[in-house]
Parts: structure tokens; C-alpha cells; sequence
């Protein structure tokens, strides 16, 4: 697999460094593509704080990979729903904890979801 960061300077705004404009793979072999996946612990609960559900969100897209034979370093894309726009920097810092010096293309958007316990759903598209 071969990445390239395409982050043009000219003519559009900057990129910030927790993302990039747009990432160009080559010579993949598998792609994942990961539902919406939730804060919610093993039992289909969701705790009441949202650091709480950021880390079992990371935790339970960390055990979909390795179920799939990957890492978080596998992720080329994140789309996080928020229920508040209030918790868009703690999404940030969990993403950028949970991926570490990797930067990938991200929106955050801010939405109702299904229920309204779950104050956050990310969904990701990995590669290998």
C-alpha cells in the first residue's frame, strides 16, 4: 500500500494539522468499510459522559480492525456524527490520541441519532 497526502496551498484553505484535504492509496489489497459504530460498552450501554463514549468508540473500532487483521495505522478516513457541537474538540483529541502522528481526511457533522443516549457515532474506511 503506498499513501500520498494531497493538501494543495494554493487558491484553497489551509489544512490544520489534525487532517489532511485528501489521501490518494495505491496498490491496495483489501478495503474495510465500517458502519456507524458507538460508545457502547459490551451490553449495548452507553455511559452518560462523552469521554466515556469517545473511548469505547476508539475501542470497539480497534476490535473491529483486529478482527478484519488490522490497526487504527490501517485508517484512511473517519466521519464522526456528533450530537453537540460542544464535543467537537473532545472528538478531535480522541481521534488524534487514537491514531497517534497519523492524519487522515475527517468531518465531523452534527446530527439526532437513533437514540438519543448515543452522543456519538463514528464510522471509517480502512485499508491494507
Amino acid at each position: 500500500m503506498h499513501e500520498k497526502i494531497i493538501n494543495p496551498k494554493i487558491d484553497i484553505y489551509p489544512a490544520t494539522q489534525d487532517y489532511v484535504h485528501a489521501l490518494e492509496i495505491s496498490n491496495v489489497k483489501r478495503t474495510l468499510f465500517v458502519s456507524g459504530t458507538m460508545g457502547l460498552d459490551k451490553n449495548g450501554i452507553a455511559p452518560k459522559e462523552i469521554d466515556q463514549q469517545l473511548d469505547l468508540v476508539w475501542a470497539n473500532l480497534r476490535k473491529i480492525l483486529a478482527k478484519a487483521d488490522m490497526t487504527t495505522s490501517n485508517i484512511v478516513r473517519v466521519t464522526s456524527y456528533l450530537t453537540k457541537l460542544e464535543f467537537a474538540e473532545r472528538n478531535q483529541n480522541a481521534r488524534l490520541k487514537a491514531l497517534g502522528e497519523r492524519r487522515v481526511p475527517t468531518t465531523a457533522i452534527i446530527v439526532q441519532t437513533l437514540n438519543p443516549e448515543w452522543l456519538i457515532e463514528i464510522e471509517i474506511i480502512a485499508v491494507s
